[in-house]
């Protein structure tokens, strides 16, 4: 499968587009945040 046909989606910390991870496959319905960095600085915020 090519990277233009995998799910993406938009985080919520930093609005940027990212793609489906081999490694979210069983949880992509949960994934909110591209990175841990972005998971980090919205619980900082918040």
């Amino acid at each position: 499968m090519r990277k233009s046909e995998l799910p993406s989606k938009t985080c919520q910390v930093c609005s940027r587009p990212f793609s489906w991870r081999r490694k979210w496959s069983r949880s992509w319905s949960t994934v909110r945040y591209c990175s841990e960095r972005c998971r980090r600085s919205r619980k900082a915020k918040v």
